[in-house]
């Protein structure tokens, strides 16, 4: 199912999906950074309710209303016609990794709810690792949409 009127608005719509395709990963790469750092500092410090008013606002500000807008931006387009061959697979491999990012964006909230209590029971290096998921999964996506390899 296709909306012939998203085939005027296509240019706007895909310049708004980068966009805020850019501020949510932007705010993905930096969330896990403010964890590593918020694992240095006494819970209940002056220090540690300083990182949770950074992240709570890095999530609630910026990262959510960015994932709302790429999902929405992104539907738009899916739904404007001659955008999508609907054989080709690379569309599929960028559906579910995006469906992936979404997830791990779910797993950040929780985390940062852990902070909130002072109930964090990972370690710096935890987050170090996670901080490379989004990289990854960024880099396929593009790969798909730019390249379009299958």
């Amino acid at each position: 199912m296709t909306v012939e009127a998203f085939a005027y608005l296509y240019p706007w719509t895909k310049a708004f999906h980068v966009i805020s395709m850019i501020a949510w990963m932007a705010a993905t790469f930096y969330m896990p950074r403010l964890f590593v750092y918020h694992c240095d500092v006494k819970p209940g410090s002056v220090e540690s309710e300083r990182f949770k008013v950074m992240e709570y606002r890095l999530f609630r500000q910026i990262m959510n209303p960015a994932m709302i807008a790429t999902w929405t931006f992104g539907i738009i387009l899916v739904l404007t016609p001659g955008i999508i061959d609907w054989s080709a697979g690379w569309w599929h491999v960028k559906l579910l990794c995006v469906i992936l990012m979404s997830g791990f964006h779910g797993a950040m909230s929780r985390w940062r709810r852990d902070f909130l209590n002072d109930a964090n029971r990972r370690s710096q290096k935890f987050y170090r690792i996670a901080n490379e998921i989004p990289t990854l999964l960024v880099i396929v996506i593009v790969i798909m949409v730019i390249v379009r390899p299958f």
